[in-house]
């Protein structure tokens, strides 16, 4: 699947993604990925949810993978940070 079909969260209001998606969808894509690390985990799930539930009901939950990535931090320590991705698809 491509990238384009895909949404990262970060710190915008949980809205402005669920708009992301639902542009997607209308846009003809057949499947959307949300993507989110460490804090933004739950508002990604919020998304997938809100989008599945009040904007396109045909949606389905496709599948949803979690793993853990590591990052560096500014201080140049590695970090691990959880990582989740949620495939909607039509």
């Amino acid at each position: 699947m491509a990238e384009e079909n895909s949404v990262f969260i970060g710190k915008k209001g949980t809205m402005s993604y669920v708009l992301a998606v639902v542009t997607q969808v209308n846009q003809g894509a057949k499947e959307v990925n949300i993507k989110a690390r460490g804090k933004t985990i739950s508002k990604a799930v919020d998304v997938a949810e809100i989008v599945r539930n009040k904007f396109v009901q045909d949606l389905k939950l496709a599948d949803i993978n979690i793993s853990t990535e590591e990052v560096t931090s500014a201080e140049g320590t590695p970090l691990k940070v959880s990582s989740i991705e949620i495939k909607l698809s039509k």
